[in-house]
């Protein structure tokens, strides 16, 4: 089970900013992540992910990705 919550943390327990849906009693292992005060689209990873991008020369990789990624017979109709 996953689950993700807001919280705060005022400096001896972590706080958290909406209902917890979980057993009180048990334990559990958090991951913490500090959220940015502002969040800037141009920090996040997937922004430049055009710069990740290379040329396979293939010029049909679009239309027939299942063949090229499953093996699966061309359809051929993307040029009609």
């Amino acid at each position: 089970m996953t689950k993700t919550l807001k919280v705060l943390f005022d400096g001896t327990v972590f706080r958290p900013s909406g209902p917890v849906d979980l057993e009180a009693g048990k334990k559990y292992t958090i991951t913490v992540q500090l959220t940015p005060e502002n969040s800037d689209a141009t920090t996040d990873p997937a922004f430049d992910i055009a710069a990740l991008a290379v040329d396979t020369h293939v010029s049909d990789l679009a239309a027939e990705h299942d063949h090229y990624l499953y093996g699966t017979p061309k359809r051929d109709t993307h040029g009609q």
